[in-house]
Order: structure tokens, then sequence, then C-alpha cells
């Protein structure tokens, strides 16, 4: 999570993210990428990338969840409440 970010604004970011993707009937792994401005505390949709980024090892260290095997997962089918790492 961005360090300059207040935890309520992070909070309507994911919320955000969570309703385009469930807009647009997306499922996999991927990123939301938003540009934020710390000055007037908004932010603005840049991007969805259907992939895992390069920096996809700082997300594991962060979460302890092995992104590619859980993408993998996913896409076998299995639910990702049926996956206990996540």
């Amino acid at each position: 999570p961005p360090a300059i970010v207040p935890k309520d604004t992070f909070h309507e970011m994911e919320l955000a993210a969570q309703r385009l993707t469930q807009s647009i009937g997306y499922q996999g792994a991927g990123t939301v990428e938003y540009l934020y401005n710390a000055d007037t505390n908004s932010y603005f949709f840049l991007e969805l990338n259907p992939r895992l980024q390069v920096e996809h090892p700082v997300t594991e260290g962060i979460t302890g969840v092995n992104l590619p095997a859980t993408q993998l997962q996913v896409a076998m089918g299995i639910p990702l409440y049926e996956i206990p790492q996540v």
C-alpha cells in the first residue's frame, strides 16, 4: 500500500478497483493503478493491468501470498475463499 495515502482514502481506492473489475466481469490477477495527489487527497484512475506486475514480489512480501500460484489456482477454477493463503 502507498505510504502517503491516508487509510480511508486507500480504502476508497480499493473499493473503486473492486467496482471497476466487477463492472467489466474481470476475474484473475491484475493491478489497478492510480495517480495520487497528496495536496488534494484525490486520486485518478490510470490503468488496469490484467497480469502480474514486475513488482509483484513486493506485494508477496507484504501479504505472504504467492501470487503466481494463486493465479494458477484461480485459472483452475478454485475460488479464492478455498485457497488457504488468501
